[in-house]
């Protein structure tokens, strides 16, 4: 479920990220206003979710103690292709 502080942006993109890594994840979407997403992906997950096209989605991988982002992917990069 995808919360959010205000309205929704009426161009949201289905999209999909899997973690290759052998790391539970934190994946956020901060560089939208009034915008709230933030989720746990465990290794070999594949986590799918709508949001808007401009999007940036922020992988934080867990280390002990501490969370590194590890990168930042443009959400137009993680559509997925409906037929």
């Amino acid at each position: 479920m995808t919360k959010t502080l205000e309205s929704q942006p009426t161009q949201l993109t289905f999209c999909s990220y899997y973690n290759p890594s052998p790391r539970v994840q934190v994946v956020r979407i901060t560089n939208i206003k009034n915008w709230y997403f933030e989720r746990v992906v465990f290794p070999q997950q594949t986590l799918v979710f709508d949001a808007p096209r401009t999007a940036h989605l922020e992988i934080h991988s867990s280390e002990i103690a501490t969370a590194i982002q590890v990168d930042c992917i443009p959400c137009r990069r993680l559509a997925v292709k409906t037929a």
